[in-house]
């Protein structure tokens, strides 16, 4: 298959875009088309390499064609060479400041979804990570509230004014839970879920996609393909770890792939070192280093009584740690010469 993204001349008519399209499709290739500040976007792609690159050749219309180089053309540095930059609300993500995503792994109930959120904002995080849809191994599991958790997630909006980060599962939930998030997360289950990836892509809200248990890169970025394929150019990467033969953590934080993300792609990318790692004691150390290799930021879960969590309270900071680590990472972004990390704290004081 290959697979080529050609830019247009700005002032190309309707007329001219549809003749270039008619004669792809002769070749025989499929194509699919972006407008851009300065024309149009063609992917196109075929089983007949050298015909499609002769046919692209002899157009007078394009004035720039990447060649032959990956199956994610799209999310490929080439595409966008100075870095993309995705805004959830008011908050940008790979600017060069990193930012940090807290939360607990699940809504349970208002007054511990409240008490997290206002604790970590004090603490200076950008967002709020909060789950009511959870993908579980087991079917006994909590599994979240559900869509009667999504109210909790406005109010929560509404308090601290911290975007939503939350997970969707189901294409039938997407206009319900876009309604209470701001930056929608595909899980490590769902990365290959094409359909869901598809329909999220349509809605043009920011998508946060997770790397997938055995994923590797190249998959990964196939999978943020699917979005901006389908016109959704704000995607943000997340590693969250993969599974190894190692039993000493949860699964292998890889944080090779945030270097070669970089390298390979403009999209900004995030480290998860809760599900990464699965112990509160290694996400300080991984959150550090996370930075060290060039993240855009960290999400990591916080919750003011780990012990009492109804899920993943083995890996979540409780309020006091999350306020160290939130310091301690704004000194490193600093070090770093990235700016600052996250909003200064409020001069609270944590219970």
């Amino acid at each position: 298959m290959a697979v080529y993204v050609a830019q247009t001349r700005d002032d190309i008519t309707d007329t001219q875009l549809q003749d270039i399209l008619t004669r792809l499709r002769q070749v025989p290739a499929k194509a699919t088309t972006r407008r851009t500040r300065t024309g149009f976007l063609i992917v196109t792609w075929a089983e007949t390499g050298p015909l499609l690159e002769a046919e692209l050749a002899r157009s007078e219309h394009l004035v720039r064609v990447l060649p032959e180089s990956s199956s994610f053309p799209l999310a490929a540095r080439e595409y966008r060479p100075e870095g993309s930059v995705v805004r959830v609300g008011a908050v940008p993500v790979g600017d060069g400041r990193p930012v940090i995503i807290a939360g607990p792994c699940s809504a349970e109930t208002p007054e511990v979804l409240l008490e997290t959120a206002r604790a970590v904002r004090a603490a200076g995080a950008d967002m709020l990570r909060v789950g009511v849809f959870k993908p579980r191994t087991s079917p006994y599991s909590f599994h979240g509230l559900g869509p009667d958790g999504l109210a909790m997630l406005r109010d929560a909006r509404a308090e601290t004014g911290l975007p939503i980060v939350t997970e969707i599962l189901d294409v039938r939930d997407i206009d319900r839970v876009a309604d209470a998030a701001d930056l929608l997360q595909v899980g490590a289950r769902n990365m290959q879920n094409f359909t869901l990836l598809t329909e999220l892509a349509l809605t043009g809200r920011p998508v946060l996609l997770k790397r997938g248990l055995s994923a590797t890169v190249h998959e990964w970025l196939n999978a943020a393909e699917y979005l901006l394929a389908h016109g959704n150019d704000h995607v943000i990467l997340c590693e969250r770890g993969i599974r190894t033969f190692e039993r000493a953590t949860r699964n292998t934080l890889d944080l090779n792939a945030v270097p070669v993300v970089k390298h390979l792609s403009h999209l900004p990318i995030l480290v998860d070192p809760s599900h990464g790692t699965g112990a509160t004691r290694y996400v300080p150390p991984m959150s550090a280093a996370a930075l060290a290799a060039g993240a855009d930021g960290v999400i990591v879960e916080v919750h003011p009584r780990p012990a009492q969590a109804l899920s993943d309270g083995d890996q979540s900071l409780d309020l006091p740690e999350f306020a160290r680590l939130a310091t301690n990472l704004r000194a490193i972004g600093e070090a770093l010469g990235r700016g600052r990390v996250a909003a200064e704290p409020e001069l609270v004081e944590l219970a």
